[in-house]
């Protein structure tokens, strides 16, 4: 052995400490992901949170509303239409960032909501997303986001 190895083997050196060593106090864990090993202090993992959110986001999305008329928001799963897609997720982006439940109706699942949608819009033509709540027509997106402007989205949805 050499005069500096001290009767170690290569490979078998003093550990430097690593940044993981001062936020887990106490003896080396066994290998384990890095993301089990946080501080007692420390916040929860980045992904909790938006993983909660988005379970509640599809409960609320899945659940009417209890009072006697339920809000419904026709939109369509199936399109090939950015600008349907981004009003349908704006609408719904804003619904669900004001807490006001609804329920999703999604018009390609079946050609008797799409038909549906449009008799209640009273527009053979009405496409996606359209507002409804119980027998009474809300309006489109373009109606929606007047209201919001106009921060007269209660009346609007007919909820005041």
């Amino acid at each position: 052995m050499g005069a500096g190895s001290g009767g170690r083997s290569p490979g078998q050196g003093r550990r430097r400490p690593g940044p993981t060593d001062a936020a887990c106090p106490g003896p080396p864990a066994p290998l384990v992901p890095a993301v089990t090993c946080r501080a007692a202090a420390g916040p929860p993992a980045p992904f909790l949170p938006s993983l909660r959110a988005s379970v509640r986001w599809a409960a609320r999305r899945e659940r009417p509303r209890s009072s006697m008329s339920t809000l419904k928001v026709y939109s369509t799963s199936v399109t090939g239409s950015r600008e349907i897609k981004s009003q349908q997720s704006e609408v719904i982006r804003i619904l669900d960032g004001k807490n006001i439940k609804y329920e999703l109706v999604d018009i390609s699942q079946d050609n008797a909501l799409r038909e549906e949608m449009r008799a209640k819009a009273g527009n053979p033509k009405a496409i996606p997303p359209q507002i409804v709540n119980g027998d009474h027509y809300c309006g489109d997106y373009e109606l929606f986001v007047e209201a919001v402007e106009q921060n007269t989205l209660q009346e609007f949805l007919k909820l005041a």
